[in-house]
């Protein structure tokens, strides 16, 4: 897993799920935070201050360049 380099300062009450949406724009990439951050990975709800790691996020683009989220391997599939 690529690290983006960059972090994320979370707020009271957010989740891997919703970091998720806000970042990338599908919860579907909760889990590759949890990876990144594994050491948040007890946590349901963040106290706020934490900062997440950002792994790099793979996507493909359709022909007309609309991007398009990648196929996910089985075992990695919530």
């Amino acid at each position: 897993m690529r690290l983006s380099g960059q972090g994320y300062i979370c707020s009271a009450g957010e989740s891997f799920d919703s970091v998720a949406l806000s970042v990338y724009g599908d919860e579907m990439y909760a889990a590759d935070l949890l990876c990144a951050n594994p050491e948040l990975g007890g946590k349901m709800n963040f106290e706020g201050g934490e900062i997440l790691r950002l792994p790099v996020v793979e996507t493909m683009q359709e022909d007309d360049g609309t991007e398009v989220a990648p196929v996910t391997a089985p075992w990695k599939r919530a």
